[in-house]
């Protein structure tokens, strides 16, 4: 009876997880779509605009050591309560007001979401590593799974949206998913503490709490020195530069490869997003089948490499590049943080090893597309921009690899 209670509660702990991940994308996504009409109402030019639309990914680095340290301070589970307050709050303070503050506003509102998102970005991984660690791989996969279709979701319903409340009623909407997250939250964990944990683990195992005396190896000091720690930082930094190169570059290049329309380069993102939907839930499955890590680890990297190697090679199936791309950048976060719950024995070497790896995955990411625009400008085309590409998606590949080695102490 004990184990199936045990069995209940990790489960429902594992939704109102994902019911929160429904929240990590959906504020910073739901902009862009009605992104012209805010810079009009808010009379902001392109500088601004795409500041605006940056604050995010820069928060996700800087931000996220202060985020482990809040966790630390908190717990996991408050600072889930306390991210998703601030995710109601920045989406209603962002779209607030007109004229100056408007602006002050809008730029308020998207620092507190991208604070209150990092607190999410590095909680997620900690609460599985720690409470479900027979699930790591399933709980990831379902977690970022959930987290694109929150990107699908307010990426097509936002422009609707604003058709009928205009593009401050669309953008504060989302708030009111952030609020129901929330009630979930606080039901679901209202008899837990995280001191007393719902854990799919013997109940004699200690090891993955986080405990007022560190060991050396649970020390920021102790993370940084881990090699685990670097490799993971390269294979997320490689990961994320893909991510929003692709994502701020493919329907401009598109257009200039093929010629295409507007409308059907604006669609590309679509397979992108939506696929990695499918790598999401695929990679979990195929581990599940006991498919050795390094095998699924290559996989994601070949799979990432098809992208601009394929835009080099074969523009014209251009559709099916995007297509195993969106499969690799599901998939391939479900490896990075599968790893690190893998490799890390503690809660504060999770929560401190999350953090190092997104401050520097992010800190690389926020320069992918001005590095591959100012590549496209001096070239004078998109040869050497893919190139550039093509070279994240090798560092990634090469440093995964030498993540999914067998640790020393696991081969003697």
């Amino acid at each position: 009876m004990s184990n199936i209670r045990t069995a209940a509660g990790g489960s429902a702990l594992l939704v109102a997880v994902l019911v929160f991940a429904l929240n990590l994308r959906t504020p910073i996504t739901s902009l862009p779509p009605v992104l012209a009409d805010a810079a009009t109402g808010l009379g902001l030019d392109q500088t601004l605009t795409g500041l605006l639309v940056g604050i995010p990914a820069l928060c996700f680095s800087v931000v996220a050591p202060a985020a482990s340290t809040l966790i630390a301070r908190v717990g996991p589970y408050s600072a889930v309560t306390v991210a998703l307050v601030g995710v109601i709050a920045g989406t209603l303070i962002r779209s607030a007001g007109s004229g100056t503050v408007g602006v002050v506003a809008a730029f308020t509102g998207t620092v507190v979401l991208g604070a209150a998102i990092t607190v999410g970005n590095v909680v997620v991984p900690v609460i599985i590593a720690r409470d479900l660690p027979t699930r790591t791989a399933l709980a990831t996969g379902l977690y970022s799974s959930v987290m694109n279709l929150g990107s699908v979701l307010a990426t097509s319903l936002t422009a609707p949206f604003a058709a009928l409340l205009g593009w401050r009623g669309a953008v504060a909407s989302w708030s009111v998913v952030a609020a129901m997250a929330l009630a979930v939250w606080l039901v679901t964990t209202r008899r837990l503490s995280d001191t007393q944990v719902t854990r799919v683990t013997p109940a004699s195992d200690t090891s993955l709490h986080d405990g007022a005396a560190e060991r050396p190896g649970e020390t920021w000091g102790g993370v940084l020195r881990r090699p685990i720690t670097w490799v993971l930082s390269v294979a997320f930094a490689g990961q994320s530069f893909s991510y929003f190169a692709v994502t701020g570059w493919l329907p401009e290049l598109l257009r200039d490869l093929l010629g295409v329309s507007v409308t059907t380069a604006g669609n590309a993102a679509a397979p992108f997003q939506g696929m990695a939907i499918a790598g999401s839930v695929l990679v979990p499955l195929v581990l599940a089948a006991r498919v050795p890590m390094r095998a699924v680890a290559v996989a994601m990297g070949l799979l990432w490499a098809a992208l601009p190697a394929g835009l080099l090679l074969a523009p014209q199936w251009w559709l099916l590049w995007v297509s195993l791309a969106g499969i690799a950048q599901g998939g391939n976060f479900v490896v990075i943080f599968t790893i690190v719950a893998q490799r890390c024995r503690t809660v504060a070497q999770t929560r401190r090893t999350v953090a190092t790896v997104q401050t520097f995955g992010y800190a690389v990411a926020a320069t992918a597309p001005a590095v591959i625009g100012a590549v496209h400008a001096a070239s004078g085309g998109w040869t050497a921009a893919l190139l550039v590409m093509f070279g994240s998606t090798l560092a990634l590949g090469s440093a995964e690899l030498i993540a999914t080695r067998r640790p020393r102490y696991l081969r003697s």
